[in-house]
């Protein structure tokens, strides 16, 4: 007797994917590296991302652009320097200086801050720090339930950037590592071109711009 056995080969499925979410209104926060106007005492003429080489070079146009699905779909954007804030969290009031912001109900927030904030030089400040930046975001989501994307500073410092990831955690959001950009001297306009000041010069150029756009697009997109 033949014993014939037969096999089903089921054909190799497909991975599924999710489609990218179409994001309606993007707000970013951050400082100079997000948005800079006009400065003639330093030589900064832009008013955009210091110190890409024009407007549609620096980060956050480069984000808008990758979110961008179609010229009829382009997402409203929000763009705020809140360096103040960085300065001085401990005694900032939100309500008063950024509730058009929180008015404008996002459906993405990028927060891109860190560099100015003064050294945290104790368990204490970092601390503090932290719970400004939960009020921050916990006011932002009070409108509406956007993703939260936090990114690291530029110019890496762990005590920062411990307390930005502790606070984007707790609010459920995604936090971005770009401390390496930062470690690549390639990354900063003085690599690129001459600048009148230090500072100025300081400031990620083209190639640091992508680069912190690359890590952020990557965050959005599941």
């Amino acid at each position: 007797m033949i014993v014939v056995y037969c096999f089903l080969i089921q054909p190799a499925q497909a991975e599924e994917t999710q489609p990218a979410k179409q994001f309606q209104r993007i707000l970013f926060l951050g400082n100079s590296i997000t948005l800079h106007g006009p400065a003639p005492k330093i030589g900064w003429k832009g008013n955009w991302g210091m110190a890409a080489s024009a407007p549609e070079k620096d980060y956050v146009h480069l984000v808008t652009k990758a979110l961008t699905k179609s010229p009829s779909e382009k997402p409203q954007t929000m763009v705020k320097n809140i360096a103040t804030f960085e300065r001085n969290y401990a005694d900032y009031n939100l309500k008063e200086h950024l509730q058009d912001a929180f008015s404008f109900k996002p459906d993405l927030v990028i927060l891109a801050i860190g560099e100015n904030v003064p050294q945290l030089k104790s368990d204490a400040e970092q601390a503090r720090f932290k719970n400004s930046v939960d009020e921050l975001l916990k006011q932002v989501q009070s409108e509406s339930q956007p993703t939260i994307i936090v990114r690291s500073s530029f110019w890496s410092n762990p005590a920062k950037d411990t307390a930005l990831k502790s606070a984007c955690a707790q609010a459920g959001g995604t936090f971005v590592d770009i401390s390496k950009l930062g470690k690549n001297e390639a990354n900063y306009a003085r690599a690129e071109r001459k600048f009148e000041h230090a500072g100025v010069a300081a400031h990620p150029g083209d190639q640091g711009m992508q680069a912190i756009a690359n890590s952020i697009v990557k965050a959005a997109k599941p």
